[in-house]
């Protein structure tokens, strides 16, 4: 039987079930959640960096997004408030749209 020891979407065990396949889940502490969806982004990142086509690309992406919406709750916030921060960090320093490149900086000038 292999075994996994991971986070995993809320319907995979439904998934599971309907192929008649035995399984075993637990609930997860806030501790242990915020820790295990830090693992899941790396992860999730990992397999981003490994995708061979767009279509890959953003299904990964896809999967980031649904990590960063669940870790924002765990840091207190909504993903409309980490959406709002981002567009306050967007208005105050840019986003990167414009694919400036910084070469370097005269720190005596």
């Amino acid at each position: 039987m292999p075994v996994y020891n991971k986070l995993v979407r809320d319907l995979i065990p439904q998934v599971i079930e309907a192929t008649g396949k035995e399984f075993r889940t637990r609930i997860l502490d806030e501790e242990e959640y915020k820790k295990e969806l830090i693992i899941k982004l790396k992860e999730e990142s990992e397999e981003y960096f490994a995708a061979e086509s767009s279509k890959e690309s953003l299904e990964e992406l896809a999967d980031m997004l649904e990590v960063i919406r669940a870790l924002a709750v765990v840091h207190g916030a909504t993903w409309e408030e980490l959406e709002a921060l981002r567009e306050k960090k967007a208005t105050a320093r840019g986003g990167f749209q414009e694919r400036v490149y910084l070469i370097d900086v005269d720190d005596n000038a």
